[in-house]
């Protein structure tokens, strides 16, 4: 469902939206708001959020709405200081279904950073402090995204998935932050097989899934 990339409706599709810590990758620990948007296109079998994929089974809101309830769930508590602000995270399903240009614009006119976890399926739209790529063998990134990405963040299920991490580090940009993350239900017996790797190629870091070792969202 492409509908908003049409602007036919602005309104987004939202799953989810909470305030707790980043669990992965580069900015792992931080305080993060996510907002989570229904629909997807790419359908990974391994997917812990496979209910987010029916656009149509979440309900829709404004920009407006999306940010006042933010505000409210971020708290007053939070300084007008820029650095004493958490991240933003827009994640799903896959963010780029729809069109993200006017929710990032108000995120950033607050003063947010906006960071934005995708497969990279779609066009890209939004302006972003932070593109975390994580592309995905079920349906491939646009090429244009690549050289785009901040972090790129390779789910290793199997052996194989290490060259095909390498595959996508060839087309990243030389400042790219390169991440492993073992596939949840199968880390502990690929979480050793990440180490050695890294080991042997120090230019790839290993991301964890913190948030659901200390029962967070």
């Amino acid at each position: 469902m492409i509908l908003e990339k049409e602007n036919i409706d602005t309104k987004l599709p939202v799953m989810e939206s909470f305030y707790t810590l980043q669990g992965e990758g580069y900015h792992q620990g931080r305080a993060a708001y996510f907002i989570r948007l229904g629909g997807c296109d790419v359908g990974c079998v391994w997917c812990d959020v496979k209910e987010s994929w029916n656009a149509d089974a979440h309900p829709k809101f404004s920009v407006e709405e999306i940010v006042e309830k933010m505000e409210l769930e971020i708290g007053n508590n939070i300084t007008p200081n820029k650095a004493n602000k958490p991240i933003i995270v827009i994640t799903g399903g896959e963010p780029l279904m729809h069109n993200l240009d006017e929710l990032t614009k108000a995120l950033q006119s607050k003063g947010f950073e906006t960071n934005i976890e995708t497969s990279g399926s779609s066009t890209l739209s939004g302006s972003w402090n932070w593109i975390c790529l994580s592309p995905k063998k079920f349906k491939a990134p646009l090429p244009e995204i690549l050289p785009l990405a901040n972090e790129l963040k390779i789910v290793v299920f199997n052996k194989s998935d290490f060259d095909w991490a390498e595959k996508y580090a060839a087309q990243a940009n030389p400042n790219c932050k390169l991440y492993l993350q073992p596939e949840w239900d199968k880390a502990a017996t690929v979480t050793p097989l990440l180490i050695d790797y890294i080991k042997a190629n120090p230019k790839w870091r290993l991301s964890l899934q913190i948030h659901k070792y200390i029962n967070v969202p």
